[in-house]
């Protein structure tokens, strides 16, 4: 922490206490939504209403749907995510005695969501169609996986498939498989050079924070929703803080200038005005300002704010009204005071 202080000052931390402040205040807006008669507003994206329309059509076809939550090595954030996005789907499908079939890549994985989709199946008042093969793990060897849901795919005919989470290489088999059986397919993929693959062969993708977004609009889970939008709030904080430092940062480096900054002394840290040697060649010459300079992006208001020592600036020595010589000759005299870059 020292280090990163020393680094960006104190904007640094107070960006993080910003971002946990819209945090904590907005799972605190969503939990009290019921009190205050205010919902916490999450936009909805066009991806979730085919979730709707993906699990009515294979009901009305009795045709099962198929989720598959990425390639993942253990049970993370991003299994959650996908995991959270299922049960909505299997919830769905539970009113409408719908089949599910979920294929799992981890064994890990695999126990929980045995254990999601049964607790949904129980809480719907269903537990008598809750079927234990419905969640079925592959294979953890990535195209033996992928080969086995494509089977899965073309002898169940699936009408819906759900891509959601880590997918690689198998990313391109699997909704090539799903297109030529005619399936909605719903999908989204951490791994950026999977999207456009997703694109191409899938009816809708949730791209980037969607994928997210999407398990917090679902389930309206205080923390979930909360994290969304006060991370959301400090997005539009730094654009703002940007556009700001880019107007201001335009303005002032088009004048000039007479600071520097001050090594040593009661004022170390600080700019003051520039006074230089008249004759740099002996050091007992007297001392007079320093000629006007054009102004840098280091002597702008944003830049010494983001970076209040900077290690790349030379230093002048302020002692008792005179200045320390530096260690080697200067020709030019504001170089001579250490006040040029």
């Amino acid at each position: 922490m020292g280090a990163q202080y020393l680094d960006t000052g104190w904007i640094a931390e107070a960006f993080t206490a910003m971002l946990v402040l819209f945090v904590l205040f907005n799972i605190w807006r969503a939990e009290n939504a019921g009190k205050t008669g205010k919902e916490v507003y999450i936009r909805r994206i066009p991806g979730l209403n085919a979730i709707d329309e993906a699990v009515g059509r294979a009901t009305e076809m009795g045709r099962p749907v198929i989720m598959v939550p990425g390639l993942p090595d253990y049970v993370d954030a991003i299994v959650v995510q996908a995991m959270n996005i299922f049960t909505y789907v299997t919830r769905i499908a539970a009113r409408f005695s719908n089949p599910i079939l979920v294929c799992c890549y981890n064994a890990s994985v695999f126990t929980v969501a045995q254990e999601m989709i049964r607790d949904v199946y129980q809480q719907e008042g269903a537990i008598e169609r809750y079927d234990q093969d419905s969640v079925r793990f592959i294979s953890d060897r990535q195209f033996a996986f992928a080969a086995g849901v494509s089977g899965l795919i073309l002898r169940e005919q699936a009408a819906a498939t759900f891509f959601l989470g880590n997918f690689y290489a198998e990313s391109l088999i699997l909704a090539e498989t799903a297109n030529s059986v005619g399936a909605i397919q719903v999908a989204s993929s951490t791994q950026n050079t999977q999207t456009p693959f997703f694109i191409a062969a899938c009816d809708y993708v949730l791209i980037g924070d969607e994928f997210y977004a999407a398990s917090a609009y679902l389930t309206r889970q205080p923390v979930l929703v909360g994290s969304l939008v006060g991370q959301d709030w400090a997005k539009i904080s730094v654009i703002t803080m940007v556009l700001l430092g880019l107007l201001t940062t335009s303005i002032q480096i088009q004048g000039k200038t007479e600071m520097e900054k001050v090594a040593s002394g009661p004022s170390k840290g600080t700019f003051a005005h520039v006074q230089v040697l008249s004759n740099p060649a002996d050091p007992k010459s007297p001392m007079v300002d320093g000629p006007p300079r054009q102004m840098t992006v280091a002597d702008t208001f944003m830049y010494r704010m983001l970076n209040p020592l900077p290690r790349d600036i030379k230093f002048h020595d302020e002692k008792a009204g005179t200045f320390e010589r530096p260690q080697k000759p200067a020709t030019n005299p504001a170089t001579a005071a250490g006040g040029g870059q």
